[in-house]
């Protein structure tokens, strides 16, 4: 559907998804893979897969990498009303207007909830799922958490978001600060966030969640990834999730926080392609 372009993920193009126009960035060739990005200010697929996307094409995979509902350059229809199942039901709807009957699933934080809810409910249109620093089971409303979703936009406070993401505060400059800061504040992105998850902010984190008996019955591999310096989704939610998936595999990656994709980008692309590799045994 597009090129590639400086980024590696591709320039991206609408795709009609009933009565939304999804943002869509959709490269390469082979198995495809679907990666759902987060639910920070300002984010979008680009800030979260860039570095991603060009190796799993190099691994012979067809990457679809949506802006999801209210993020990056997909608005919400007139009177939307936001929830995981309006998530769920567009990406669902985006396969099917992009002809992909399976696909694996690569969910990150936010992206993770969505995914799990997917994979429990269409079972039949998942291969596997990789969920990174993955929300999606229910959880104490933590301080990163809490200021992310609270997000007043200016570019100090944005610089105080991503020094929660990021272990490795040399990441973190005032450059990027102001980059995230101008996608927080595009076309109204900023009143799109705000009407996402307001205060009081536990009851967000209940409603992305899917119940203990809907994650045990998923049969699809699973590959769980967490940072053990994650302030935004806590580690233990990777260890249940391990726990309740029987098969699945767990990968804790110390110095590390919720930019599992960014911080320790080498390692999670070499786990992510592996385990996508078409070679891989299937249970």
């Amino acid at each position: 559907m597009t090129s590639p372009s400086t980024h590696g993920i591709g320039d991206g193009a609408v795709v009609q998804v009933g009565d939304l126009d999804m943002w869509v960035h959709d490269v390469g060739a082979g198995a495809p893979v679907m990666l759902l990005h987060g639910s920070g200010p300002g984010v979008g697929a680009v800030a979260n897969w860039r570095l991603t996307v060009p190796d799993l094409v190099a691994a012979g995979h067809r990457v679809i990498a949506p802006d999801q509902i209210g993020f990056g350059r997909t608005l919400p229809p007139q009177g939307h009303e936001y929830s995981l199942d309006s998530w769920v039901d567009s990406i669902v709807r985006l396969m099917d207007a992009l002809g992909i009957e399976r696909t694996s699933l690569v969910g990150n934080s936010f992206g993770g909830a969505v995914t799990l809810r997917l994979a429990a409910t269409h079972p039949d249109r998942v291969d596997r799922i990789a969920l990174m620093g993955a929300a999606g089971l229910s959880f104490d409303l933590t301080d990163g958490l809490d200021a992310v979703w609270g997000y007043e936009p200016s570019v100090p406070a944005m610089k105080r978001l991503l020094e929660i993401f990021a272990y490795d505060q040399s990441l973190v400059d005032d450059d990027l600060a102001e980059l995230r800061y101008e996608a927080s504040i595009a076309d109204g992105a900023d009143r799109r966030f705000a009407a996402m998850f307001p205060a009081p902010r536990q009851r967000w984190i209940d409603a992305l969640a899917t119940s203990e008996e809907q994650v045990r019955a998923i049969t699809a591999p699973a590959l769980i990834l967490h940072g053990r310096d994650d302030r935004v989704i806590p580690l233990e939610n990777s260890l249940r999730l391990h726990h309740l998936l029987d098969d699945s595999e767990l990968h804790v990656f110390g110095q590390c926080g919720h930019w599992t994709q960014i911080e320790r980008a080498t390692e999670f692309t070499t786990l992510l392609t592996g385990f996508l590799a078409p070679t891989r045994a299937d249970h």
